[in-house]
C-alpha cells in the first residue's frame, strides 16, 4: 500500500494532505525519513508521523454535524476559538472535517476518519452538490440572479460553474434583504459569499442545508449524529467508491 494511502487509513488526514506531510519530512518508515511519493508500506512496517507511531483506525467514524456560527472548522485553533472538535467530546477517534464552513457560516458539515472518502468527496471531478440558504442585501434583480445561475467571475479570476438559484419569500424582520436557496458543486474558499459579492450583493446569513441528499433534518445547531450504513454507502457512491466496505 502506498504510504500516503496508509496514512489516510490511519486517520492522519486526506491523502493529498498526507503527501504534503511526507514531502516535509515528517514521516518515517522503519526509522527512516521518507520524502518520496512512491514509498510502499508492507505488513510489519513501523510508520511514524512526527515521531509517533500510527496505525489504521480500529473504527471508522462518519458524523453529520450542524455547525453553529462562531465555530472554526478545525480541530484546534491558536486563537482559542471554539472548534468543531469541541462539539464532539464523546468521539474518541480523531476525525477530520470534509471541506470547510467559514467562521460565520452555519449548517451541515461531515466529519470522518476515512481519509479516502474525505479526499474523494472533495475532489472537484465528482461534482457533489451542496445546497445553501442565503440572506443577502444589495443588487439581486433578475439579471443578477441569472448571472449567478450561469456563472460569475470571482475576485481571483476563477469563473464559477453554473448554479441553481431559487428566490424565497421575503422576511419582514429583515427589510431590504432577499432570501434565496443556491446549489453549487465547487469547493472554493468562501465560494457562495464571493459569488454574491461578484454581483454586487452582501451575504448576511449563510447556512448549508444539504450535501447530496443528506440534510440537516431536525438536528439543532451544535448537535451531531452518526450516519447510517445506508448514508455512508450513498456517500461512497457519490465519491465513486461503490463496493468499498463501510466497516474497517
Amino acid at each position: 500500500m502506498r504510504l500516503q494511502k496508509y496514512m489516510a487509513s490511519c486517520g492522519v488526514a486526506s491523502r493529498r494532505k498526507c503527501e504534503e506531510y511526507i514531502a516535509a519530512g515528517r514521516v518515517t518508515v522503519n526509522g527512516q525519513v521518507v520524502s518520496g511519493m512512491g514509498a510502499q508500506v508492507e505488513e510489519g512496517d513501523t510508520v511514524c508521523f512526527d515521531g509517533k507511531p500510527i496505525r489504521p483506525e480500529k473504527r471508522r467514524q462518519y458524523l453529520l454535524l450542524n455547525k453553529p456560527q462562531g465555530v472554526v472548522t478545525t480541530l484546534s485553533d491558536p486563537e482559542g476559538r471554539r472548534t468543531v472538535r469541541d462539539l464532539i467530546p464523546d468521539i474518541h477517534e480523531r476525525v477530520f472535517p470534509v471541506g470547510r464552513l467559514d467562521y460565520e457560516t452555519e449548517g451541515l458539515l461531515l466529519l470522518t476518519n476515512d481519509g479516502q472518502l474525505m479526499q474523494d468527496l472533495t475532489h472537484p471531478s465528482h461534482e457533489v452538490e451542496k445546497r445553501y440558504r442565503v440572506r443577502a442585501r444589495g443588487d439581486l434583480a433578475p439579471r443578477a440572479l441569472g448571472r449567478l445561475e450561469s456563472g460569475v467571475t470571482l475576485d481571483d479570476g476563477h469563473h464559477t460553474a453554473p448554479a441553481r438559484v431559487e428566490l424565497l419569500p421575503d422576511d419582514p424582520a429583515f427589510p431590504g434583504q432577499k432570501n434565496l436557496m443556491i446549489s453549487v458543486h465547487e469547493g472554493h474558499n468562501r465560494l457562495v459569499r464571493r459569488m454574491f459579492a461578484a454581483v454586487g450583493a452582501q451575504v448576511t446569513f449563510l447556512r448549508r442545508e444539504s450535501i447530496g441528499n443528506l440534510t440537516l433534518g431536525t438536528l439543532k445547531p451544535g448537535a451531531f449524529r452518526h450516519l447510517t450504513e445506508g448514508e455512508v454507502k450513498y456517500l461512497k457512491r457519490l465519491a465513486g467508491e461503490e463496493g468499498r466496505d463501510v466497516a474497517p
